[in-house]
């Protein structure tokens, strides 16, 4: 269910981007990246999906839905543009990006246009999504990059899957900003700094509830 705060944005607003992922934890270089879209497209806001349980991760060890909705939500509270979805992590069962966006879509209001910001790396599988034809036909993608990434590779991919598909995926290089959840986690683990790769609030409850701590991660 769509929380009603995010049904009057929907309803609000025309133009709309959604940021999944898995933030385990959220770090800076998730909010460069969404502010970075946030500008260059002129969006009204965007809404940050928080995963609940996503099929690619079934065997990975995940942070608990909490624990990571509620590092989102204190990542997120000083921009006025910024947003947060509890919809998939109370979703049961699997949590497919097509579900999501068919919600957003049904209480949206005429003529507003969603995009789903997604790394780069995901182009190369969106095929193999749930549903990819329609997902691809209903929200424009927009597929991030750091710079050295290979574009003109990646725009092949783009043009092969534009060929065969409707659909509208766009490219956009966020500022080289070496930050990874992977990275983050292990420093913790090895009880190193993350300062200044982390909002201060999410330092802080990352230190206050243990997390990370004496365990392994995925990559991410």
């Amino acid at each position: 269910m769509i929380e009603n705060r995010i049904k009057y944005i929907l309803q609000d607003n025309k133009r709309i981007a959604i940021m999944g992922g898995t933030f385990d934890p959220i770090h800076f270089g998730h909010l460069i990246a969404a502010e970075t879209v946030r500008e260059k497209y002129n969006l009204d806001k965007v809404i940050f999906l928080p995963s609940g349980n996503p099929p690619h991760k079934d065997k990975r060890r995940v942070t608990s839905k909490e624990d990571r909705y509620n590092m989102v939500q204190m990542a997120t509270a000083s921009n006025k543009y910024f947003d947060v979805s509890r919809m998939e992590i109370d979703r049961d069962g699997y949590t497919y990006t097509i579900d999501t966006i068919r919600e957003f879509v049904s209480v949206s209001s005429k003529g507003t246009d969603i995009y789903f910001i997604t790394g780069a790396d995901a182009v190369y599988d969106i095929l193999t999504w749930k549903d990819a034809d329609e997902l691809l036909s209903v929200c424009r993608f927009i597929a991030v990059t750091r710079p050295g990434y290979n574009k003109k590779e990646l725009e092949e991919e783009i043009n092969t899957i534009k060929s065969n598909h409707k659909c509208n995926i766009n490219v956009l290089e966020i500022p080289d900003i070496a930050i990874s959840s992977t990275d983050i986690r292990q420093r913790v683990m090895k009880g190193s700094f993350i300062k200044y790769l982390v909002p201060e609030h999410v330092e802080a409850y990352i230190r206050k509830h243990a997390i990370y701590q004496n365990r392994g991660g995925h990559n991410e």
